[in-house]
């Protein structure tokens, strides 16, 4: 939501420093050697034991390790180096569920995977070409209580692309920089600086070979592992690497073969989770702001979105609504039960829908929902207490998702206070502050005047179930542990709850930290899954960690409005939705901190319309947003939303893909064009699925032009249908109003389209079809059309899937047709060849022409298109 801009001011606690710890001394660390080593045709198994002294740079050796290797698949293989005990903490499967493991035979794996006996190092290589990926010889193993490294080699100016979240480069620098992972209520979203979300997975692209050991290809690393840590990436004597510093867990590797980006981001959907798929009204325009004082004034934006006639298809509220500031409740005299259900009734009326915040940190103070949860055993625990830090409403406990009735608790809470009957008939979720933020200092002192204790009194680890498995090696220092990750607000607890609290179930979140908004993501979904069991819920989280896109979309922060953050949201929606397998992604559009300015504020409603999730938000005290404003941003908003309600099916579709195979619904520009080099630092514009090109004016306030670079390959203007040659160069375009925003399609792509644009997403679906068929030099083309009811959460199998080809002048639609609809094509519409293309090669003469046909085809069955012929 806004992150802690009310006290941004406030000083950071005197413990702890951001500075980088020296982690040289482990350099001199002896690592390990393997004996007893056992191998199968789906792994091998090792014993690994210190192979000298230890060294005990920043916490006590683990002298005994045992490596487990296990080809899942042919294209996955997964490589872990555990304490011989198993007490080191592990990433719950409950939290993250495993994929199936040791399935696949090691002779047909297109990865292979090697070892040095002594001193310890493993190598994972292409099984076809010898490449290595992957080499940790680079320097020794280190495995202590509360410190992990393990460096690999690197090829020279590698395209690295992940570990996030973060607001820097979509292709990562190679030189003295450093990703740190610890979620983070960070406002303003800097560059350089760990943000909400944990994602410590990277992509390796080295087209054409470039990374000098051959084969070239795309290739990933995911790293399971919830702990804090600095992945360092930097270069010396012996060349360039990749460097991993984490302050406990184990090394738990999943390396994905490829050999494309996008072969990447479908194999690691298979480790994460498969996302989950919005419901088709989710991809309508958003509107919300912190700081609407009052229900009136929230139903005043609702209308006056109206009478500039912008489709708005949901309103949101942030914790204005609340009373005190405290989830589940409403406040009395500005936000009163009967106008509030009044209002949802009247959207709901309109098509409209409705959307409010929920905050994890539940207030302290003598109300139901609190009482309920304390009598329920849901929040976290300190010394024989609720663990109160302070938020919103001031103290506030924070609900333990370890413990055994937190989930029925947070399922009662929903089905009171969102009740469609006799509460907040809310249609969607929102869900923030779930790093978890704590706004008071550490130690802090909790509502009782019971001053917390402080580093040399942290609360000792219990084990309820009697069991050490995973739980956590004891007598850590939960709270300063000797190596200090570069957390941008220095120690461990530093606006967060503190780090030494124990889970009902032993763990402790020093070590689940990372996991508590998608832990939250998850249980909420569920929620709002219990409240209405047949209908798809969109859940839009602030806090991420890998797999949370099974669960959640998200947001990314609290931006401030800048043209550099306008650019930013490009990286971070790309990052996500291609990387992250998080696909419902979108920025705060205009800018969340600061003041926006009306051409700001145009542009962005234009990029906005190509995000996933598109919502206009900003924060309290800034000078108000809403696109109805300015008539420039207006006709602007009008626009964009007008392009985007006419390619909601595809942009569906798209999301829909990704949701069953994980191909991304955003490209990165290398993702399609992984061979040319130029492509692999673009950030700035994208592909939205297989076809439409995204280049967005990036110039700033005073800029008219649109300079972006278009690929060797055929494309066509979305508005002029005019073909463009990419020639692999940079095209300037001049004269870019505040409404304009380039848009190509690719040629060789057909993409459907409704007929006309309409205020609400439930109005869109009353439109008959067009089609574009973008010709590539062949004269061919193919795309795809998914649809269904657009929101039960089981289609019960009545879902249609056509694909579209196009080859000598006739259009085929075939596939499954278990969706029953009215709306039908009608229109198709040739894009390059003259009239129809006819399966010739174009040429100069008739490359730049578009041709279309009436049709009246029905969407229930297989069917063929003369369109050559019907062309005349």
């Amino acid at each position: 939501m806004r992150g802690l801009f009310a006290v941004l001011q406030a000083t950071l606690a005197a413990v702890a420093s951001a500075a980088a710890t020296d982690n040289s001394a482990a350099d001199k660390c002896p690592g390990y050697k393997a004996s007893n080593v056992k191998t199968s045709d789906h792994g091998l198994t090792a014993d690994l034991k210190l192979a000298g002294k230890a060294c005990n740079v920043f916490s006590k050796d683990i002298e005994h390790l045992k490596l487990v290797v296990t080809y899942d698949t042919r294209e996955r293989i997964h490589v872990q180096i555990v304490d011989a005990g198993e007490q080191v903490y592990q990433v719950p499967e409950s939290v993250f569920p495993r994929p199936p493991s040791g399935g696949a035979d090691r002779r047909s794996s297109a990865l292979t995977f090697n070892y040095t006996s002594s001193p310890f190092s493993f190598a994972v290589s292409r099984a076809e070409t010898g490449e290595v990926l992957f080499d940790s010889s680079a320097a020794p193993l280190v495995f202590e209580s509360q410190y992990l490294r393990l460096r690999t080699r690197l090829p020279s100016s590698p395209n690295l692309y992940g570990l996030g979240e973060h607001t820097d480069s979509l292709r990562l620098p190679t030189t003295g920089y450093t990703r740190t992972l610890w979620n983070l209520d960070n406002p303003g979203v800097g560059q350089n600086q760990n943000l909400y979300g944990s994602h410590p997975v990277y992509y390796d692209h080295r087209a054409g070979g470039g990374g000098g050991g051959g084969g070239g290809g795309t290739h990933g690393v995911f790293l399971l592992n919830s702990n804090g840590m600095d992945i360092k990436i930097d270069r010396n004597a012996d060349g360039q690497y990749l460097e991993y510093n984490t302050i406990g867990g184990i090394f738990d590797f999943y390396f994905l073969a490829g050999p494309s980006p996008i072969d990447v981001s479908k194999q690691y959907a298979q480790v994460a989770g498969l996302p989950a798929l919005a419901p088709y009204s989710g991809l309508g325009f958003h509107n919300c702001r912190w700081g609407y004082a009052t229900i009136d004034e929230v139903a005043e934006v609702v209308a006056n979105y109206s009478a500039a006639k912008i489709p708005l298809e949901t309103m949101w509220t942030d914790i204005d609504y609340m009373e005190g500031r405290a989830v589940f409740s409403l406040d009395p005299k500005n936000f009163p039960l009967d106008k509030v259900r009044s209002f949802v009734k009247g959207l709901h009326d309109n098509g409209q829908k409705y959307v409010v915040m929920v905050d994890p940190a539940v207030a302290a103070k003598d109300y139901a929902p609190f009482h309920r949860g304390v009598d329920s055993h849901a929040f976290m625990m300190f010394k024989g207490d609720v663990y109160r830090g302070v938020v919103w409403p001031g103290p506030a406990a924070y609900p333990d998702w370890f413990a055994t009735n937190t989930t029925s608790y947070w399922n009662n809470e929903f089905a009171q206070f969102f009740s469609p009957e006799t509460g907040v008939d809310i249609d969607y979720l929102w869900i923030d502050m779930n790093e978890p933020s704590n706004f008071c200092e550490f130690p802090c002192d909790n509502p009782h005047r019971r001053r917390e204790l402080g580093p040399s009194q942290q609360q000792q680890q219990v084990m309820p179930d009697n069991s050490t498995l995973h739980k956590g090696l004891p007598g850590r220092n939960l709270l300063f542990p000797q190596y200090r990750i570069d957390n941008h607000d220095g120690g461990l607890p530093n606006k967060t709850a503190r780090p030494d609290l124990i889970h009902a179930n032993g763990l402790t979140l020093y070590d689940t930290h990372n996991l508590y908004g998608t832990m939250m993501s998850s249980f909420s979904r569920a929620a709002m899954v219990a409240r209405r069991p047949t209908r798809r819920p969109l859940v839009i989280t602030r806090s991420t960690f890998a797999g949370a896109g099974a669960h959640v979309g998200h947001w990314l922060g609290d931006n401030v409005s800048t043209w550099a953050h306008y650019l930013w949201s490009v990286r971070g929606m790309l990052a996500f939705a291609s990387l992250f397998q998080v696909p419902v992604v979108g920025s705060d559009v205009c800018g969340f901190g600061g003041d926006t300015t009306e051409t700001l504020c145009a542009r962005w409603a234009m990029l906005g319309a190509f995000q996933p999730f598109y919502r206009n938000h900003n924060a309290l005290g800034q000078a108000a947003q809403e696109f109805y404003r300015w008539p420039s941003v207006a006709r602007a908003a009008r626009k964009a939303i007008g392009i985007r309600y006419r390619l909601l099916d595809y942009f569906y579709t798209a999301l829909r893909a990704q949701s069953v195979a994980g191909t991304p619904c955003l490209n990165p520009m290398f993702f399609l064009y992984p061979d040319d080099a130029a492509t692999h630092g673009l950030d700035a514009q994208f592909f939205y699925g297989p076809a439409l090109l995204v280049a967005p004016v990036v110039g700033g306030e005073n800029s008219t032009e649109a300079r972006f670079y278009l690929p060797r390959d055929t494309f066509y203007d979305f508005y002029t249908h005019e073909r463009v040659r990419g020639e692999g160069r940079t095209v300037t375009r001049p004269d870019q109003k505040l409404d304009d925003l380039p848009l190509f399609l690719r040629g060789g792509t057909v993409v459907p389209l409704r007929a006309r644009s309409a205020m609400t997403t439930a109005e869109v679906r009353e439109q008959d079809f067009e089609l574009l068929v973008a010709l590539d030099d062949a004269g061919t083309a193919e795309g795809s059309l998914y649809l269904d009811d657009g929101e039960s959460e089981d289609q019960h199998g009545e879902t249609t899937l056509i694909d579209f080809r196009y080859k000598n002048g006739v259009l085929t639609g075939k596939g499954t047709f278990g969706y029953v609809t009215s709306n039908v094509i009608s229109k198709v519409t040739v894009l390059g060849g003259g009239g129809g293309g006819g399966g010739k090669r174009m040429s100069a003469a008739n490359a730049t022409s578009s041709s279309s046909i009436d049709v009246k085809q029905a969407l229930s069955g297989d069917f063929e298109i003369h369109v050559a012929k019907l062309m005349g």
